[in-house]
């Protein structure tokens, strides 16, 4: 076996469990609108225990209906008619020998009035967080001990339902680690002051749980090993919680970091590293005897076997690749990591939760939706199917016509795959898009799908390869506004930077326009000596960038020291300079420029479209940047769900 310390059995309290990989706790917003279990939900953590996960614990679920809520539609664990559905995801899950944890959780002040009819949120102390940004009413000491019975309560039913444990979500800013955090608690009652007061609320909440459950019922509690906001929990202090957790009777310690305030240490984007924060587990389990369970942005089984060996944990907390990938887990067993999808994480699943809507993945369209894609039509007999283009959407389409048994051939007028993506894989920290580029190539050998590159077909050629369907899946080029001076030589656009087709280094450089491809390239040229500057229409840069994203990259321009000129738009080019212009007073400046580099969006490639269209009618589909300028998740999604509509 190539994992022996990932596929060894494990032990939280007297429950084994069949390996070490656990998916921990990640918001779906799939339940019912009363908080239960729906097939949805069901269908989606039962692919996750049939990909071969020893241990998954469920999204944060509500224990209090009047201001516990985190986000729409969230498992309720409040009163027993919550507890049949649940029984049903239980069962679901055990015909694969995966074990099932409850989160047990309460978001306190991070959370928002909207989610909760309009009443003012609570917290253990009136401190507002700064990402929600709105006032907590403190709770009264009636109310604390109210909330302490109903996380019991909930513990309670899961038990009921046959789950096999709860965690308790102390983490993240969320309600107990609220009370936790001197940050957060400036209580007077018992439940605040001295370290001792502030760990009263949780230690009534476990004893309770072990009173009423037995004490063989298996508790895990999350923890933030660090909180990283000024005058939070530090390690010190967290490793200091987790010994007096053991020693009143918890099975395992989950560690985490960060709040809402401190954003990416939470969920991290892209550029963040696999083990980057291991050392906050490491820290913990050397401190304590019960089992550490932890995230730290792992990706790869060699690198999760690896935190094993070294000893930094128990077990490994996989979330966002289970997410990419459900059969992570099946595929290390057996050596079969590079069929392994790769996360790139981009952030798409919590941005998407973040809005309202339900859990997504950027590389996974099936997520959430595993009831309404859960077989594959296999129909296909060898009949062709053309796609032309060989980016995201192409390759994605190629890949699941021949999943259903037809014969794709794939155009691609250049002489990579890959398109926009394989650009994106170009600036700093952005390894895991190339990864995900090869990992989609390695499918298409697999998947047998002719591959014509440097190949620009015409119509007369598909016509006479007879094909069952089209998709148009060229892309999109940069937009070149007629700008004075734009055709001048020292003006390029970002593709051309990205590609490395143009290059130069100790120049002044600006870059005109800040979306994520503009940011990215500034500050590839800022990390290769120049002198970067980038201007924007818009107040602020980075428009449309989810907010995590947007700080990450943010904090490495100014790391850089890339200049921001907002409220600008250009004027014209000359020679050694570019004239910008005040959106708002029409007040000119000139900056001194020895090269520009346009990054103003894109705009679809039609070419042969619409003779397409016209030879082959209802057989085309466009995909991806071809039918509008998009994300990587907006292009793999519409190249998996328009394979299956004609």
């Amino acid at each position: 076996m190539k994992y022996k310390h990932l596929f060894s059995k494990g032990k939280i309290g007297n429950l084994e469990l069949k390996n070490r990989i656990v998916m921990p706790a990640i918001g779906t917003a799939l339940a019912s609108s009363t908080g239960e279990a729906s097939q949805e939900i069901i269908a989606y953590y039962e692919e996750r225990a049939k990909g071969g996960c020893g241990l998954i614990i469920t999204e944060i679920t509500k224990i209090d209906e009047e201001y516990g809520a985190g986000c729409a539609n969230q498992l309720t664990l409040t009163k027993p008619q919550h507890v049949p559905q649940l029984e049903r995801l239980v069962r679901t899950v055990h015909k694969y020998d995966t074990k099932l944890f409850v989160q047990l959780h309460h978001p306190g002040r991070e959370t928002h009035s909207a989610l909760i009819e309009g009443r003012q949120i609570v917290a253990p102390s009136a401190i507002a967080c700064k990402r929600t940004m709105e006032m907590p009413r403190a709770l009264t000491t009636e109310e604390v001990e109210g909330l302490v019975k109903k996380f019991v309560t909930g513990a309670k039913l899961a038990q009921m339902a046959g789950v096999d444990g709860v965690e308790l979500h102390g983490a993240h800013g969320y309600l107990i680690n609220q009370f936790l955090s001197p940050y957060t608690n400036h209580r007077t009652d018992r439940y605040g002051g001295d370290f001792i007061k502030r760990m009263r609320f949780i230690t009534e909440i476990i004893l309770g749980i072990k009173h009423i459950c037995g004490w063989t019922f298996p508790i895990s509690v999350r923890l933030s090993g660090d909180e990283f906001v000024e005058g939070g929990l530090k390690l010190e202090d967290s490793i200091k919680i987790a010994r007096y957790l053991e020693s009143i009777g918890v099975d395992a310690i989950n560690v985490s970091s960060g709040t809402y305030e401190s954003g990416v240490t939470i969920i991290e984007p892209t550029s963040y590293p696999q083990g980057w924060k291991k050392h906050l587990a490491a820290g913990i389990k050397h401190a304590v005897k019960i089992p550490v369970i932890a995230v730290s942005t792992i990706k790869n089984p060699d690198f999760a076997e690896s935190l094993l060996e070294e000893e930094i944990l128990d077990f490994v907390g996989v979330g966002r690749s289970q997410l990419a990938d459900p059969e992570w887990s099946n595929k290390a067993l057996t050596g079969k990591d590079d069929e392994i999808r790769p996360c790139i994480g981009c952030l798409h699943c919590i941005e998407t939760l973040s809005k309202g809507g339900v859990v997504k993945c950027a590389v996974n369209p099936r997520v959430g939706r595993e009831l309404e894609f859960s077989s594959l039509d296999k129909s296909g007999n060898g009949r062709v199917v053309i796609i032309i283009g060989g980016g995201p959407a192409g390759m994605e389409a190629a890949r699941t016509w021949a999943g259903r048994g037809f014969k794709p051939v794939l155009f691609e007028k250049s002489g990579q795959l890959g398109g926009a993506l394989r650009l994106a894989g170009m600036p700093p920290g952005k390894k895991l898009m190339t990864e995900f580029v090869e990992y989609q190539k390695r499918e298409l050998l697999r998947s047998s799908v002719e591959i014509k590159l440097h190949s620009e077909p015409t119509v007369e050629d598909i016509q006479a390869l007879d094909p069952y369907a089209v998709f148009w899946a060229a892309g999109a080029e940069p937009i070149i506004p007629p700008i004075p001076g734009v055709d001048d030589i020292r003006v390029c656009t970002a593709n051309d930077i990205l590609d490395g087709s143009v290059s130069f280094i100790g120049k002044r450089t600006v870059v005109i326009g800040s979306g994520m491809t503009g940011c990215e390239t500034a500050e590839l040229l800022a990390t290769q000596g120049n002198e970067v500057t980038i201007v924007e229409m818009q107040e602020q840069i980075g428009n449309g960038i989810y907010a995590s994203i947007l700080y990450d990259i943010t904090q490495k321009l100014k790391q850089y020291n890339v200049q921001v000129v907002t409220n600008h738009k250009v004027d014209s080019i000359g020679k050694d300079s570019v004239t910008v212009v005040h959106t708002k007073s029409g007040q000119p400046q000139t900056l001194a420029a020895q090269q520009i580099v346009l990054s103003l969006g894109v705009k679809a490639q039609k070419g042969l479209l619409e003779q397409l269209e016209e030879a082959f009618p209802s057989k085309v589909r466009v995909v991806g940047d071809s039918s509008r300028a998009g994300k990587v998740s907006d292009a793999i999604r519409e190249g998996f769900e328009k394979s299956f509509v004609l």
